[in-house]
């Protein structure tokens, strides 16, 4: 049995929907199903459970004997968020917890990090496991913060056989898009705005610049698409001997207008953009640039190649939003 946390969510549905169509192996989903459109993020796959986190470590108790890794995909995620006691609850307490409970009983434990540790990115996006290396980054919100701090405590559990679990690997996505992001309001991708806005034949709307190294949508996303995601998961289950953080991009930065004229393209529609200033509450906060680095992982043995934005744009437009099942 794999546990998924977050197994609802974007990513952790993903992940769920590819681990189910292994009939041999049992998923449970531990996440908080309400009203919105989550619960069809599993309508499709058969899952052994579906456990609410305060459930979770009971359940784990139970099913100890069972249970061969967790999939920690659990979190909140909104960049947004300024309730930092809630955020240091579910982000690093509720994940320490889950690291105790794989070293106690020998079970792998596979976590989703961020690339928002590395905050305005001057620092670089070198996914160094060195705690000086870690202790150098500064996270601009509580979301990436609290990240970061259980980044530096799976490395200062790492340094001790008796304090880790057997595989252990932190996951920084970078800007993740595909299916079944559909509930996440504010924070579901740029791709899927543009969709949205180019099917009510409204222009999309990219930021201006407010840096002068960087035109109007000019500024630069390692765009990931979530299927490159789960084969690196799929993977890291298939390889029990690597452990460690990981960035988790393609490689190479892409600016919002390229993705916009992706999605555009995927739809066959002319391009549509207009540009608006930068909200001022984040405008100091901004990030210019991101970009992966991805020698740690490929140095470990992953040798697929990642899909390019334009195929992954394609494969999201075609496959899903434009047609009449939009979940995987």
């Amino acid at each position: 049995m794999i546990v998924v946390t977050g197994g609802a969510g974007f990513i952790g549905s993903n992940i769920v929907a590819a681990l189910s169509s292994d009939l041999g192996r049992k998923v449970t989903v531990c996440d908080s199903i309400g009203d919105d459109d989550r619960r069809r993020n599993l309508e499709k796959h058969k899952v052994a459970e579906v456990i609410a986190p305060g459930d979770l470590l009971g359940y784990l108790a139970d099913n100890q004997k069972e249970i061969e890794a967790i999939i920690h995909m659990g979190a909140i995620s909104a960049t947004t968020e300024t309730n930092a006691a809630l955020i240091m609850q579910n982000n690093f307490r509720f994940s320490l917890d889950l690291w105790q409970w794989c070293t106690t009983n020998a079970v792998r434990f596979i976590y989703a990090s961020s690339a928002a540790t590395y905050g305005d990115g001057a620092g670089g996006f070198d996914d160094s496991n060195d705690a000086n290396d870690l202790a150098r980054l500064q996270p601009l919100n509580l979301y990436g913060w609290s990240k970061h701090l259980f980044d530096r405590a799976a490395i200062r559990l790492n340094a001790d056989p008796a304090t880790r679990p057997p595989q252990w690997a932190g996951l920084r996505f970078f800007n993740v898009f595909g299916p079944n992001e559909y509930h996440k309001g504010r924070m579901r991708s740029v791709a899927l705005q543009v969709f949205e806005r180019a099917k009510a034949n409204e222009p999309m709307r990219l930021f201006r610049s407010h840096h002068p190294n960087y035109s109007d949508g000019g500024q630069l996303r390692d765009f990931i698409y979530v299927a490159d995601c789960v084969d690196v998961v799929l993977w890291l289950l298939e390889n029990p001997h690597v452990s460690g953080l990981f960035n988790l991009g393609t490689g190479k930065a892409r600016s919002f207008a390229d993705l916009a004229v992706a999605v555009y393209t995927a739809l066959g529609q002319p391009v549509n953009i207009e540009y608006v200033d930068t909200p001022i509450d984040i405008r100091d906060k901004y990030q210019y640039f991101t970009e992966a680095r991805m020698e740690n992982l490929r140095a470990r043995g992953y040798d697929k190649a990642f899909t390019s934005l334009e195929d992954g744009a394609a494969a999201y437009v075609k496959g899903f939003l434009e047609t009449d099942d939009r979940n995987r």
